[in-house]
């Protein structure tokens, strides 16, 4: 093992180094997002200069936090550059340590940062999300809550139901432009119920301007069609809460209470397994650009091996993104879409450090 006092500077800079590159990273999407902010804010008579800079700051940690990853490779690589640069990886290297001596501080340093970032960033993050949500509907009306497909399987005493609706309200409790499909206890269809509009009262669903499809029978016309669930208010309005602005403390119980109530739990849980291997992806992080940048300067290629890295971090973030994707739609489990991308990041970085330090 190395010294304390080599382990304790490695550390320090590489330290100081990530957070500056985050921190920088975080002023820019703050900068951005202020502007696009000010300039949104001219049809918007509550909107003043201030609010949109709170608002700005609100929202841009839950931004920020998706492009850890990227602060991590980009930081982890400037910190081993000017560890060579100054030479010191060179005397290091002459005497006697090797790359994954000089690893290991780096690495249980970022592991204690996505530790933190997991336990009281995401928190944090998640809070302020959900409370710029809440002043930009207050500012802008329901521009930050725009109408999309909602899908919904309720369990009821009637049987099951599927509710497709084109729009809804900012809790949920109250759909738009909606198709059901209802089923019977053994899983037969029973009729489609095409309606304007549905709200929820307790123990039901109250359509309006229905039209009532039934196999064999002509269409019925209902000025208003009660449909039976067992869903809650708290339930659906919950359905419908973006996993961003959920904490990391709270997915678990959130997840399983929406599986109770019938709904797809999938976000939840996919979510709740990409912050627990969050780590694990600095750490990929970290050892793909510990491929990269390496190099001794005086052996030249520099540019090349960094533009190696920065391709090769973009790559596994692309593929992070479609294995979430994968998962979302269910075609894998919530905890291989959630662990692989970081798992492969780092075999991938053990396999091409192993290869060019011991052959």
């Amino acid at each position: 093992m190395i010294g304390r006092t080599l382990s304790f500077y490695l550390a320090g800079r590489f330290t100081r180094t990530v957070l500056a590159a985050f921190g920088f990273v975080f002023a820019l999407i703050y900068a951005i997002d202020l502007v696009e902010m000010l300039r949104r804010s001219g049809d918007a008579p509550k909107a003043t200069a201030p609010l949109m800079a709170l608002l700005s700051f609100l929202r841009t940690p839950a931004v920020a936090e998706q492009a850890l990853p990227f602060a991590v490779l980009f930081g982890s690589m400037i910190a081993f550059l000017n560890l060579s640069r100054k030479l010191e990886l060179v005397v290091a290297r002459a005497s006697g340590v090797s790359v994954w001596q000089i690893l290991a501080p780096p690495l249980i340093v970022i592991l204690l940062i996505g530790a933190a970032s997991v336990a009281l960033y995401n928190p944090a993050s998640a809070w302020m999300k959900q409370r710029s949500d809440e002043i930009e509907t207050s500012v802008f009306g329901n521009r930050s809550n725009p109408w999309g497909d909602v899908w919904l399987r309720q369990k009821s005493v009637d049987g099951q139901a599927i509710v497709h609706a084109r729009g809804k309200g900012d809790d949920g409790t109250r759909l738009k432009d909606l198709e059901v499909y209802n089923f019977d206890d053994k899983g037969n269809f029973v009729e489609r119920v095409d309606a304007a509009s549905a709200d929820l009262r307790d123990g039901y669903w109250e359509l309006r301007d229905a039209k009532v499809v039934t196999p064999g029978f002509e269409t019925l016309p209902s000025a208003t069609y009660l449909l039976a669930t067992s869903l809650t208010r708290d339930e659906v309005s919950q359905a419908f809460v973006a996993p961003e602005t959920v904490s990391f403390w709270r997915l678990p119980g959130l997840a399983d209470q929406t599986a109770r109530a019938g709904l797809d739990p999938t976000a939840y849980r996919l979510k709740y397994q990409e912050l627990l291997a969050r780590p694990v992806l600095l750490a990929a992080m970290v050892l793909v650009a510990a491929c990269f940048s390496l190099r001794f300067f005086r052996m030249g290629g520099v540019e090349i091996m960094v533009s190696g890295g920065v391709a090769a971090g973009f790559v596994l973030y692309v593929v992070t993104k479609v294995i979430n994707d994968l998962g979302e739609a269910g075609f894998m489990s919530a905890v291989t879409a959630g662990w692989s991308p970081g798992v492969v990041g780092c075999l991938f970085g053990v396999y091409v450090l192993l290869h060019q330090e011991d052959g």
